[in-house]
């Protein structure tokens, strides 16, 4: 084994770090869990990052169509995920889009999820394909994937977005 390199947990032992799944016989993966989709938002404003801060865009969230998906065109949105997640203190989170999300000219961008981090996490979903796509309510867009640490962390994720969401 490489130095420094560990593994990936497999998926059914992530069900105790992820909460509100639908179904976990279709959810849990080999190495990882699906995640779907709660709310999708489209952008309204600018955002601004800076060394010690930032100030987020205003969002606005997308109502479904009556049959339960939202029709988005070509564009960048951001989406929440429908389970919560807790990122345990000795491995990070990583999220994934899924394949048929890629085949579709979909994707899915996240940020790493620190060690100690809980939350119904968010994405970036973008819509690469000319034609635009449909995503229906509680799809599974994403595949979370967490990967253990060679050793504790000095302190956990204590940042603006520990507990977000978790309430909804």
């Amino acid at each position: 084994m490489l130095v420094g390199v560990r593994l990936a947990l497999p998926g059914h032992l992530l069900t105790k770090y992820v909460r509100e799944l639908l179904d976990p016989e279709i959810q849990v993966q080999p190495a990882g869990i699906d995640l779907r989709v709660k709310k999708i938002f489209t952008f309204l404003s600018k955002g601004k990052i800076s060394f010690r801060g930032k100030e987020l865009p205003e969002v606005r969230e997308l109502p479904k169509g009556s049959d339960g998906c939202w029709e988005l065109g070509p564009g960048e949105y951001k989406v929440r995920f429908s389970e919560i997640v807790e990122v345990p203190a000795d491995a990070v989170g990583i999220c994934l889009p899924r394949s048929s999300l890629l085949r579709s000219g979909i994707d899915v961008r996240c940020a790493l999820w620190d060690p100690g981090y809980v939350g119904r996490g968010e994405a970036l979903l973008s819509v690469l394909n000319p034609n635009g796509c449909l995503i229906c309510s509680e799809a599974r867009i994403a595949q979370l994937v967490f990967i253990k640490l060679i050793s504790s962390p000095k302190k956990l994720y204590s940042g603006s977005y520990i507990g977000e969401n978790v309430n909804e």
